[in-house]
């Protein structure tokens, strides 16, 4: 139960820094805006450094082979996920939908699988972070707006994470000699992942009230199928695959098993459904995810070891 206990560490570092941005809000140091700001940093420059950080590594065939590996275990896991909030909220719940479909794998997953399965987890990851955002854009876009005249064919190009994937993966397949000014750089920025992120998380925090987050039967039911029937389903799925990929699956069902991922939050905004509503999966979700994430990861490690 090692991992467990790495894994509630971590988390509980996690929330230290979401306090960070819950009081800084909360005594108006940092406005929604403010927040806004850190979260593109976040999503166009911090999140990319580390994905592309984690594939200069020496080409072998075997790591490609887990790469391909990786991305098959990821479309299963989020086929898994959108069929599962398909039957549960259907198009009446549509923040619900997005909510319990799509996990906060960049923003947790990444810090996550760094502490837990070390820089190889965030090159098995990169996967299904670059499928989880093509997916946002055009399937979880459609469940939004009602209408999949909503699929943003440029959005799904110019992607940060996706263009990130894609510049690693030269760098890792041909493969490029990157100087050590630019590994640095990057190491630099892509320290800042899990401090920003949490960050970002905790004004989301701040902004609701106590009373407020623990109301509405739709958010209790968004939050336990994001963080126990998805991620045990997962699970089985994944049990499927041989014990030699213990690491890739570990990293997989890691992003499976996180919190509700912020960009619901900012699809609701966008298509003029409640926010609040995305603020309090967001919030919910992230809250009972340090009880979920160790166990269920815990149970991962050790039947799979």
């Amino acid at each position: 139960m090692a991992l467990g206990l790495i894994l509630l560490r971590q988390i509980l570092i996690m929330f230290i820094l979401m306090a960070v941005g819950f009081f800084l809000y909360r005594n108006k140091k940092i406005s929604i805006q403010g927040n806004r700001e850190l979260g593109t940093l976040l999503l166009y420059i911090i999140l990319p450094a580390s994905i592309i950080k984690s594939f200069i590594t020496e080409f072998t065939r075997e790591k490609l082979d887990s790469l391909l590996i990786s991305l098959l275990m990821a479309a299963l896991a989020l086929a898994v996920a959108i069929l599962v909030s398909r039957i549960a909220f259907g198009n009446k719940y549509k923040v619900e939908h997005f909510g319990a479909a799509f996990s906060n794998a960049g923003f947790i997953g990444i810090p996550l699988v760094k502490a837990v399965v070390g820089e190889a987890g965030i090159f098995y990851l990169a996967a299904f972070v670059a499928l989880l955002n093509i997916l946002q854009w055009t399937y979880g876009a459609a469940v939004m707006s009602g209408s999949k005249e909503a699929i943003s064919v440029k959005k799904l190009v110019t992607n940060p994470i996706g263009a990130a994937l894609g510049i690693g993966l030269v760098i890792f397949i041909l493969p490029i000699k990157m100087p050590a000014i630019f590994t640095e750089t990057l190491s630099m920025v892509a320290g800042m992942t899990a401090p920003v992120a949490m960050i970002v998380l905790g004004v989301y925090l701040g902004q609701m009230e106590g009373r407020e987050l623990f109301q509405g039967k739709e958010a209790f039911a968004c939050t336990l199928l994001r963080l126990v029937v998805i991620p045990l389903l997962t699970f089985g799925v994944l049990s499927l695959f041989p014990k030699d990929f213990l690491a890739i699956k570990l990293a997989v069902l890691t992003a499976a098993a996180a919190p509700v991922g912020s960009n619901a939050a900012i699809f609701a905004q966008l298509n003029g459904l409640k926010y609040t509503d995305a603020v309090k999966n967001v919030a919910l979700s992230t809250i009972f995810s340090i009880v979920t994430m160790p166990i269920i990861l815990g149970i991962g490690a050790v039947v799979w070891k």
